[in-house]
């Protein structure tokens, strides 16, 4: 009895599926994305409310007028708040992430292309982070939010030839709102909830709906 002959097309999308988890990161969940925009806006709220505390109803736009002693008294808080956002969302990134790398039957999500990922975002990150924590030491705080936005849509930029080519458009996106809240600082924090927290849930539900939920569950195109 002859072997069913295999489609050709199916071969063709098998290679390509193999070729593309061989060399980028592609099962970073949407949910992760999700997860993260939660952190971040609830983050920002508390920033908020912390500024409003500290400086009155006008908190953020004061926080640019303070002296080096009061953003050195300041700087425990906000700093502390920065690492318990970015270690919570890794954290829930991990979680989504390992849950469907186990439902494809992956042993891993600590691959050599996540490898090449996170190297990828450390070094315009890691770089950010410095650069921002000194403009708030030195004296010019408004540029903060605005640093961190651009530094994080580099970093993606940097990072998406390594995984889904949809997170150029994150990237692009955080670029934008750094550009933005550079001419109108004023409006810094909102624009830090828009680009850290309803950015990634926009970008996140996308490839959830996308790449993730099941097809008869799909939302159905126009």
């Amino acid at each position: 009895m002859k072997p069913v002959a295999q489609d050709p097309l199916s071969q063709l999308t098998e290679i390509r599926a193999i070729m593309e988890r061989s060399s980028r990161f592609i099962s970073l969940s949407g949910l992760s994305g999700v997860g993260a925009g939660v952190v971040a806006l609830l983050g920002t709220v508390v920033a908020h409310y912390y500024l409003q505390q500290q400086y009155g109803a006008q908190g953020y736009l004061r926080l640019f007028q303070t002296s080096a002693a009061e953003r050195w008294a300041a700087l425990p808080f906000l700093g502390g708040l920065a690492v318990a956002m970015i270690g919570l969302a890794l954290l829930v990134a991990a979680f989504f992430t390992l849950r469907r790398t186990r439902r494809e039957g992956l042993r891993s999500i600590w691959t050599a292309p996540a490898r090449r990922l996170a190297a990828a975002l450390a070094v315009p990150l890691v770089a950010g982070g410095l650069f921002c924590l000194k403009l708030f030491v030195s004296g010019a705080p408004e540029l903060v939010v605005p640093g961190l936005l651009l530094f994080y849509g580099l970093a993606l930029l940097n990072g998406s030839k390594y995984t889904l080519d949809e997170i150029k458009y994150l990237g692009l996106t955080q670029v934008l709102l750094g550009l933005a809240a550079l001419l109108l600082p004023g409006y810094g924090l909102l624009l830090f909830g828009l680009g850290f927290g309803l950015g990634h849930i926009g970008y996140g539900l996308l490839m959830y709906n996308r790449y993730e939920r099941p097809a008869g569950a799909k939302f159905a195109a126009s």
